[in-house]
């Protein structure tokens, strides 16, 4: 009988961690029209994913006047609104997403304490 080779679990739960940070970002934000909100919105989650995930991020930007049908089954309350589909689980922000290190907290981007 073939001896098996003894598992490395450290390696394994390092290989599985490293692989959760590389999971792209996707990203939702719900906007109307070119209101200042709205604007100041897009700017804010364009700036926290450049400075913080660059070229690991899927950012799409739906202006709720011009496909309302979008809206449905997302249980939008106010906008603009952010929603983080991936990593899961899934997390939503309210706002202008002016206060960058409550959105950096909420999107796993920066640690407690």
């Amino acid at each position: 009988m073939p001896k098996r080779k003894p598992r490395n679990v450290a390696a394994e739960f390092e290989k599985a961690v490293a692989k959760k940070t590389k999971e792209r970002a996707v990203l939702r934000l719900y906007v109307t029209g070119t209101t200042p909100r709205s604007i100041r919105a897009i700017e804010n989650i364009r700036k926290i994913c450049e400075e913080n995930i660059p070229d690991n991020y899927d950012l799409e930007v739906i202006d709720v006047y011009q496909q309302p049908s979008l809206l449905k089954g997302e249980q939008i309350v106010a906008v603009p609104t952010l929603i983080r589909k991936l990593p899961l689980p899934i997390r939503k922000f309210i706002g202008d997403l002016s206060d960058s290190e409550k959105v950096l907290l909420g999107l796993d981007l920066k640690k407690k304490g």
